[in-house]
């Protein structure tokens, strides 16, 4: 890993985690567990998974990465828990797409605020991969975009607003690790969801469902994506996170052949070739 580039770090941390994502709507597609259940678990496992891999590794000077975060750290745990709990309301308050299409403001505004924050202005190709990859997003759900309920179109802006803020924070304390911050944000989502919870109980192939993805969907991406943008802008990091609205539906489509639309594929097939092509000429570069 020494041997690669910030660029090629950052990259292929952003893109691991994004995969890792990916069959994420799957496994919540498959398991029967209500939502707050689901905000519950995809909180404790990976609080849990992630806070013991951690104390193995750097022992009681966990706690002292935490203290020593800062402000830094207390932005990050608040945005990374607030995401994780306004996402969910959002798909429950409003369609599917409206949400998605709110989310894919992220890299615009991770754009607008490195630019303003951290004199990072994005170059001309960041900015045309942005604008593309919204457009191609908003012909995907340009069908399903309804005047959905503006109470969850509004959590979908302050999900995609809070992965912007987080990026961000993380690209301005590049020398500091705020995974452990991430490690408490999930411990304050679980702790939220109990005030809702109505079962705690798990059942057949959800006993097995939801482990798998709270570990390979939840907790393995949300170390990778708190540790991406100290190497590559969070605009590019945000950019990277479009290919989960199109590889999500082909997970879906091959294990539960629940097709998707036309217009999926053909905006999904813009947003790879525009991402790779984004990414490719910069690693080129670096």
């Amino acid at each position: 890993m020494n041997s690669l580039t910030d660029q090629q770090k950052g990259s292929l941390m952003a893109f691991v985690a994004v995969m890792f994502i990916t069959p994420d709507s799957l496994f919540i597609r498959l398991s029967n567990v209500d939502t707050w259940g689901l905000v519950f678990y995809r909180g404790i496992i990976p609080f849990f998974t992630v806070f013991l891999g951690m104390l193995l590794v750097y022992q009681l000077n966990f706690f002292k990465i935490l203290f020593s975060s800062g402000y830094h750290g207390i932005i990050y745990v608040g945005t990374f828990s607030l995401t994780n709990i306004t996402f969910v309301l959002s798909i429950q308050n409003t369609n599917v797409a409206n949400t998605l299409v709110m989310i894919a403001t992220a890299p615009m505004i991770s754009a607008i605020l490195g630019a303003i924050f951290l004199k990072e202005p994005p170059d001309k190709k960041t900015w045309i991969s942005i604008i593309v990859t919204f457009l191609a997003i908003i012909y995907i759900f340009f069908d399903s975009l309804k005047l959905g309920n503006f109470y969850g179109d509004i959590l979908g802006f302050i999900t995609a607003l809070g992965l912007a803020v987080g990026a961000i924070t993380v690209r301005s304390a590049k020398e500091k690790n705020l995974v452990p911050a991430a490690v408490v944000g999930k411990l304050f989502v679980a702790t939220f969801a109990l005030f809702f919870i109505e079962s705690f109980t798990l059942v057949d192939k959800d006993l097995f469902i939801i482990p798998l993805m709270c570990i390979l969907c939840v907790a393995i991406p949300f170390v990778l994506v708190t540790i991406a943008p100290r190497f590559i802008p969070a605009a590019e990091v945000n950019l990277f996170f479009l290919l989960e609205t199109i590889i999500g539906p082909i997970w879906v489509w091959l294990i539960i052949k629940e097709q998707p639309s036309i217009e999926t594929l053909q905006g999904g097939v813009i947003i790879i070739a525009t991402i790779a092509t984004h990414s490719f000429i910069k690693l080129k570069k670096s």
